[in-house]
């Protein structure tokens, strides 16, 4: 058992470290392909930080070990805009000046909501085709709003992430000298191998974590929903945590908020449609205590943020509450 445990944290943490590796170099590698800093954040970034999630629940499917698989996509929605925003608003407050709060938000917050509702009822080959629809759809949204170039603070602060600037408001000449000269000491092949190998690891991590997490959940006799809900989801969340509290500390609030949501709609989209496909006949139903809080935590977040275009302290405390309240309940249910 105990070895079963150092292996899925070992799984954890690869986790979390090659994910900020793909993350970083598909960011930077994206711009090279002339693709808008937009589609970045709310794409590249959104699924990036959602590859452990996608993978994890991949596996897990694959091994038959579905409950794990919805249990992590599930509860990732949950405890992203729940602990990870309300940890990002005690850190500082969350301003969005963006239009990203009145467009790819609701775009997100109505994918969680679609996913809940087939996971109720369950997931099929005809659920899955229905949430690959969604998928294309969404991503010719996203793609369109990109192209219309109204988002000028979340593409920049977009460029300042993956350029790897740490000081907000330096001079421009200055960091633009320093964002050359990164360029010119990093050779051309550095990024695409970086992201290659982020992969990998991620898949790697993926692997380590499901095998240990399904013995794990045997051999303790606890539901694969559970371990899902809980330590899984809590692992392949890391990313999104990673990246909250870079770009809190840089005060790139509409990024952390694109990046949560953007997380939030391929975690539904593309994981419960990879979930429906590769254990069709497996799937556990969600109950309904778990897609009615997965539900109203995302309505919830996008009411606090609507209401100022911010998220306070005291608020961000409020979502901290309600994950530490409502887990137990879910995990009674």
């Amino acid at each position: 058992m105990t070895i079963r445990i150092l292996l899925a944290v070992a799984g954890l943490l690869l986790l979390a470290v090659a994910a900020d590796h793909l993350v970083v170099g598909a960011s930077r590698l994206a711009p090279r392909l002339r693709i808008s800093p937009v589609v970045v954040g709310v794409v590249v970034i959104g699924l990036g930080t959602s590859a452990p999630e996608l993978l994890v629940s991949a596996v897990a499917a694959a091994r038959g070990d579905a409950g794990i698989a919805l249990g992590n996509i599930t509860g990732s929605n949950i405890l992203n805009l729940t602990m990870v925003l309300g940890v990002a608003a005690l850190v500082a407050k969350v301003t969005v000046r963006s239009t990203v709060i009145h467009r790819e938000v609701p775009l997100a917050v109505t994918a969680v909501l679609l996913f809940g509702l087939l996971a109720w009822t369950g997931l099929t080959v005809v659920t899955g085709a229905v949430l690959v629809l969604a998928v294309a759809g969404a991503l010719w949204l996203l793609v369109r709003w990109a192209g219309e170039g109204r988002n000028t603070a979340l593409a920049r602060e977009i460029i300042d992430y993956a350029d790897g600037d740490d000081v907000t408001g330096a001079d421009p000449a200055t960091v633009a000298a320093s964002r050359e000269a990164a360029q010119r000491q990093r050779p051309a092949w550095f990024e695409p191998v970086r992201t290659v190998l982020g992969l990998a690891g991620v898949l790697a991590g993926a692997q380590l974590l499901v095998v240990n997490a399904a013995t794990i959940a045997t051999d303790l006799g606890v539901p694969q929903l559970v371990v899902g809900i809980t330590l899984v989801a809590v692992g392949t969340s890391l990313p999104e945590l990673v990246t909250t509290i870079q770009a809190q500390r840089r005060g790139e609030s509409d990024l952390l908020v694109g990046n949560l949501f953007g997380s939030n709609l391929f975690n539904s989209l593309v994981g419960g449609a990879v979930i429906a496909f590769a254990a069709p006949a497996s799937v556990p139903r969600a109950n309904v205590a778990l897609v009615v809080v997965m539900g109203l935590t995302a309505l919830a977040a996008w009411a606090l943020l609507r209401r100022s275009n911010s998220l306070t302290r005291p608020e961000g405390s409020v979502l901290l509450a309600a994950y530490v309240l409502t887990m137990p309940l879910l995990l009674a249910a």
